[in-house]
């Protein structure tokens, strides 16, 4: 038997609504009771009136508060991955298809209003939850309540609790930045092509007395790094590998933290890197989809 479909998205209907008074309203009901006691008890014709024309405003204004909510289509949009210790950011899209607007739409997590805002007829607004991270790997969207005590505040209208199936990747947070961005146990390889030309960039290291000043990483002594000096290497590529087994000594969480620091260094320096993991191996390339690939692989590391 086919297991069903987690919904992606979610229409409030009546099913999934419901709606009591709030404070406010139980005291606007009692104050009905006492006018209709009063215009009982003296038979007081404006009494009566002024009781019904009350009554009528409570019944009209649960059909406009029910009415705010009902139709409206909630979804999540993408999340962007982060580092642990960083908050997630999911964007909740309310959609209202209707040709009303809608006022005072609440959207809640954990039973704290995160954002009222207003939509006009056929309006999309997103609104943003963060959620703080804690550990790397996935993090499920929090369940989320769409509320609203549209018109008169005497009513309080609210959603089941949605929850969709939204993730975020979190991934490991990075070591501290050192003052390189290779270690010196890491492995290099070159490509060996008689025909290339130049040299290729390897690195930095510390500052020796007798360096030329022309391979000075000027830029890291703007950083406040201190004075670096620029390797290279001779022609051909030359690619860096950031291999697990370089960091015997280390707990799980220290190593994934620290090659994903030298992942960043690597792609920040113009490095092609690698990535050696004990079940996985990434072959040495350069760039955005590269540095993603490699941060989602170290993400997602058993254990």
């Amino acid at each position: 038997m086919a297991a069903a479909e987690v919904p992606t998205a979610v229409v409030l209907t009546r099913r999934q609504l419901y709606i009591l008074p709030t404070a406010g309203g139980l005291v606007f009901s009692l104050l009905l009771v006492v006018v209709l006691l009063a215009a009982i008890n003296y038979t007081n014709s404006l009494a009566y009136g002024l009781c019904f024309l009350l009554a009528a405003i409570a019944i009209v204004s649960m059909l406009y508060t029910h009415r705010n909510l009902h139709g409206l289509n909630v979804s999540l949009g993408p999340c962007t991955p982060v580092f642990a210790g960083d908050p997630a950011g999911f964007e909740v899209c309310l959609d209202n298809s209707s040709e009303s607007a809608r006022f005072g739409v609440c959207v809640e997590r954990d039973r704290t209003q995160v954002r009222r805002i207003d939509l006009r007829a056929g309006e999309q607004r997103y609104v943003r939850i963060e959620v703080p991270t804690r550990r790397r790997g996935y993090l499920t969207a929090p369940p989320l309540v769409i509320s609203t005590r549209f018109p008169l505040g005497f009513l309080y209208a609210w959603s089941r609790r949605i929850q969709l199936p939204q993730r975020c990747l979190v991934y490991p947070r990075p070591a501290p930045p050192g003052p390189t961005p290779i270690a010196p146990d890491e492995q290099f390889a070159q490509d060996q092509n008689p025909h290339a030309a130049g040299e290729d960039f390897l690195g930095l290291r510390e500052f020796r007395p007798g360096d030329s000043p022309r391979h000075v990483s000027w830029r890291a002594v703007a950083r406040g790094q201190g004075m670096l000096t620029k390797q290279f290497g001779g022609g051909g590529r030359v690619s860096l590998w950031l291999d697990w087994n370089t960091l015997a000594g280390l707990d799980t969480e220290h190593r994934l933290s620290q090659l994903c620091r030298r992942v960043l260094d690597c792609e920040q320096a113009g490095l092609r890197y690698g990535l050696r993991l004990p079940d996985t191996q990434i072959a040495p390339a350069h760039g955005e989809a590269h540095r993603r690939r490699c941060l989602t692989a170290l993400a997602l590391f058993p254990g």
